[in-house]
């Protein structure tokens, strides 16, 4: 019994008492967020650790300047959040995603986490706060309320860089695709039906410049997140927060992040205002909804190979059915679409939360910054690896996509401008009847010479603008 009590140590709050584990660098407020929040599963997403860390280094450092505390104190301080940002003791952070409080138990998390190892620096017992405060030193003129709001921005704009360096990366394999491609013929269709000839390079083409205007709204997201209510305390008021401690805190975390952060000239809309949150969202939802429909057209046109379209070819990367021998499925362009569905599914997360806020706080933050970073990360790997193993290594099937064109009717439209309307309707219709390609009943009616004929079928005529063969 005696061994067994040497392996806690007791702390204390203002609700009481708890027996925290002897090696561990959370504490008692961390303890009792573990007892409250078994909800998911899932502990607070590290890149919004890492920043709240960046914002915990920002302060001790604000506070060396300041003389606030012995130096002493805040460099060790400095020395621990050093020691997070290296990928130390992220086991320490046991908080569960989903929780109450705004955030509070994630960043009383890092609080305790920080104190203590900046306690063990010093040569101090975890849990010796008189040497190191988690509230009085690590704390010092902070609040929940702006460190976390402040947090999630750094945390989101170094996840919207890399999204946006994603699908300019997409756009481009799409553009080479569409170079590539440039020489295929093959059908149009219009709500699934058969449509005016195009080239496969012109729906690659398509497909880039939905990408390309993803890219430019998530490169200009950024704007949105820089501004900052760091030193705004509990409420944006700023209680608690010298003006010098302030400007000092946007300098340090501009330098510590290499972004353009600004403070915000009204502390207090941001401490409570969700909605950069939502635009932001929003965004990665437009962008979902994008790749959602190209990854479908993909598998579409692929599909088969005999029973489908079987216009592309998508590359093997694993076997498709345990009972039906050589099935390969459209795995990546499915995995795209699926996470496209989960971010379109967070972002109606991020915008209930956003709503939920009242009066000075929104309660919610934690739902935003799980579901936000999430799409912001999975959003990134999905579109990484659909490039990589998916749109890069597609083939266009030339001959299928021939023979398909051939076998239609809609080579007729291209007639109108030289016999009229109602006599290529009858050109399209007795090739249907007859099963004849429309080029060939052409010939065969005499309506005009062969030679005019191939000349409004040729591939630069009949996919560009104009009247084909005039």
């Amino acid at each position: 019994m005696e061994q067994a009590r040497r392996r806690f140590r007791r702390e204390q709050d203002a609700l009481g008492s708890r027996d925290i584990p002897e090696s561990a660098y959370y504490g008692i407020h961390t303890a009792r967020a573990m007892e409250n929040f078994p909800v998911s599963g899932r502990t607070v997403n590290p890149n919004l650790i890492q920043s709240l860390v960046t914002v915990k280094k920002a302060a001790a450092l604000a506070h060396l300047k300041l003389n606030t505390y012995p130096a002493e104190i805040a460099s060790a301080i400095v020395k621990a959040c050093d020691d997070i940002q290296a990928g130390n003791y992220m086991e320490q952070f046991t908080v569960d995603a989903l929780q109450g409080g705004a955030g509070t138990s994630t960043h009383m998390n890092v609080n305790e986490v920080l104190a203590n190892r900046a306690i063990e620096l010093l040569g101090g017992v975890l849990g010796d706060y008189t040497l190191v405060h988690p509230l009085d030193h690590v704390n010092c003129c902070q609040s929940t309320n702006d460190v976390y709001p402040t947090a999630l921005r750094i945390a989101a704009i170094g996840l919207v860089r890399r999204l946006s360096e994603a699908f300019a990366s997409l756009q481009e394999t799409l553009q080479e695709k569409e170079l590539e491609f440039a020489d295929v013929l093959k059908l149009g269709r219009t709500e699934l039906m058969d449509a005016l000839p195009m080239t496969a390079g012109q729906g690659f083409g398509a497909y880039a410049k939905a990408v390309a205007r993803d890219r430019w709204r998530l490169y200009k997201a950024e704007e949105r997140l820089r501004e900052i209510n760091i030193g705004g305390t509990a409420i944006g008021t700023g209680m608690n927060a010298p003006a010098k401690y302030t400007f000092y805190m946007t300098d340090l975390l501009q330098d510590l992040t290499g972004y353009g952060l600004a403070r915000s000239e009204f502390p207090m809309d941001p401490t409570q205002n969700m909605d950069v949150f939502v635009e932001v969202s929003g965004l990665l939802k437009a962008a979902s909804v994008n790749l959602l429909k190209i990854s479908g057209d993909l598998r579409l046109l692929a599909s088969g190979p005999a029973g489908g379209f079987g216009e592309l070819k998508l590359p093997a990367v694993q076997a498709g059915s345990s009972i039906m021998p050589g099935k390969v499925n459209p795995v990546m362009a499915e995995m795209t679409g699926l996470a496209s569905m989960r971010v379109i599914a967070n972002d109606a997360a991020v915008t209930l939360a956003a709503a939920g806020g009242q009066l000075e706080l929104n309660a919610f933050m934690p739902l935003i910054a799980e579901s936000l970073l999430e799409s912001l990360e999975i959003l990134d790997h999905a579109v990484r690896l659909f490039e990589e193993r998916c749109v890069r290594g597609i083939l266009v099937c030339a001959e299928r996509c021939s023979v398909l064109l051939e076998n239609s009717t809609v080579l007729a439209a291209a007639f109108i401008g030289h016999i009229g309307y109602e006599k290529s309707a009858e050109v399209a219709k007795r090739a249907s009847r007859e099963g004849k390609p429309v080029r060939q009943v052409l010939v065969e009616s005499r309506l005009l010479p062969e030679v005019q004929i191939d000349q409004i079928l040729n591939l630069n005529q009949i996919t560009k603008p104009g009247v084909p063969g005039k």
